[in-house]
């Protein structure tokens, strides 16, 4: 399932980002444009919908209901009630 809070991009105003650097993919995005002056005064951040918020995605970036983020009460979606939050 998509995640519609973010888009299926894995980030939070992820408009903020250089489509050539998006396009490059999510590892390219943190570790390469995340640190730059652009990056540090725009307001994008990781999904707090398929992921923490702050630091990680819990399965696939942009997705929900993967084999690493599964739905329910065990998942890393407990504390929805076992569901993402646009679910």
């Amino acid at each position: 399932m998509t995640c519609t809070r973010c888009g299926g991009t894995g980030f939070l105003n992820a408009e903020q980002i250089p489509v050539g650097e998006l396009e490059q993919g999510h590892d390219w995005v943190l570790k390469k444009w995340w640190y730059t002056p652009e990056a540090e005064n725009s307001d994008v951040e990781i999904c707090d919908c398929c992921g923490d918020g702050e630091n990680y995605w819990y399965g696939t970036p942009g997705e929900h209901y993967g084999p690493e983020d599964p739905a329910g009460k065990n998942g890393p979606y407990a504390g929805n009630g076992g569901l993402c939050k646009c679910h």
